[in-house]
């Protein structure tokens, strides 16, 4: 599974303005709510902060993929943000995130959501990629160079 197979150049975010958790999540659901992707911003928000209250899914290297499985959706997507401030997010390393991809899936889809993590975060642990997410003009050049390493990413 590529990322670019639940992911599309409308659902970057190339300038997240909270800059705490909760505040991000917020404006990441309400974002997919104006997009028609999720019908209750509030039932997603729930369940991905029932996700976190598990570990946080801040990674390191200033990423987090914070991810839930909601009845609500019928087909796997995801978000794209970029904070240049950078997130307070619980992350593993104790560093601000910078870098989230946000994964929606619907209840059933186990063996799907476990790849497209995966899948985000290989593409994600790259520096390089990562260092140019946050010198990209806007959400149409972040999503571009996603792509371009989507699909060279064996």
């Amino acid at each position: 599974m590529k990322l670019t197979e639940i992911l599309n150049e409308d659902l970057v975010l190339s300038n997240l303005q909270s800059d705490e958790k909760t505040g991000v999540l917020d404006e990441m659901t309400r974002f997919m709510h104006e997009k028609n992707l999720i019908h209750d911003s509030s039932v997603v928000l729930k369940a991905l902060m029932e996700r976190e209250n598990l570990g946080s899914t801040g990674i390191g290297f200033n990423v987090a993929i914070p991810h839930a499985k909601v009845k609500e959706i019928q087909k796997m997507t995801a978000v794209f943000g970029r904070s240049t401030k950078g997130i307070e997010f619980d992350s593993l390393d104790q560093e601000p995130v910078h870098l989230i991809c946000l994964l929606i899936a619907p209840e059933n889809s186990t063996g799907p959501h476990i790849k497209a993590l995966a899948r985000i975060s290989r593409l994600l642990k790259d520096e390089g990629l990562r260092d140019d997410l946050m010198k990209a003009a806007d959400g149409a050049e972040m999503f571009r160079i996603t792509k371009l390493k989507d699909d060279g990413l064996e």
